[in-house]
């Protein structure tokens, strides 16, 4: 029986020598594989009461649309800068190479909702801390974190364990 990594590919030095890029796109177009990731990222919070799902950009929406479709329940994307219309609330971080910023509208979660914060990879965890800072500045309560993979050398998991979340990873790869 498969399991869900053997459905993600890597692409070695993608996007530039020396990274081994381990591409989800593969897991997303085999029908199997995309519902077994699904069901796999939602067992640990089955019973739990959620009411958004958040993503973070942009394989994040793939999966998080996905999830929250199966719990019947609001969808909300995190943004990059300067790509949502209307009023948001911003959050800068650090890249391995720079600094980005990511962006949420600022009405999309409610003071006390549950929220589940979902994406593809957990790297270094800086797009998924602003994310949840994101979440937090606008009064959501954060049950979970939730990846499809996790890259733990880069200290993501840890990161974020550190601040307090619960961290859910369906597989893990060694190496950047």
């Amino acid at each position: 029986m498969k399991t869900v990594k053997d459905y993600i590919r890597t692409i070695v030095d993608f996007p530039h020598e020396g990274i081994m890029f381990r591409d989800v796109t593969t897991l997303f177009a085999d029908p199997r594989g995309m519902r077994l990731a699904i069901d796999q990222l939602l067992a640990p919070y089955v019973g739990q009461h959620i009411d958004k799902v958040v993503g973070l950009e942009a394989r994040g929406f793939i999966i998080g649309g996905a999830i929250a479709h199966q719990l019947s329940i609001g969808f909300v994307p995190i943004r990059k800068k300067g790509k949502l219309p209307g009023a948001v609330i911003s959050e800068d971080y650090k890249l391995e190479y720079g600094e980005a910023v990511v962006e949420v509208h600022d009405d999309a979660i409610q003071p006390g909702e549950k929220i589940l914060v979902v994406d593809d990879l957990l790297a270094t965890g800086g797009t998924a801390e602003a994310g949840t800072k994101l979440v937090e500045r606008l009064g959501g309560e954060i049950v979970g974190c939730a990846f499809i993979i996790d890259l733990p050398e880069l200290g993501g998991r840890k990161r974020l364990e550190d601040l307090g979340y619960d961290i859910h990873a369906l597989c893990q790869f060694d190496g950047a």
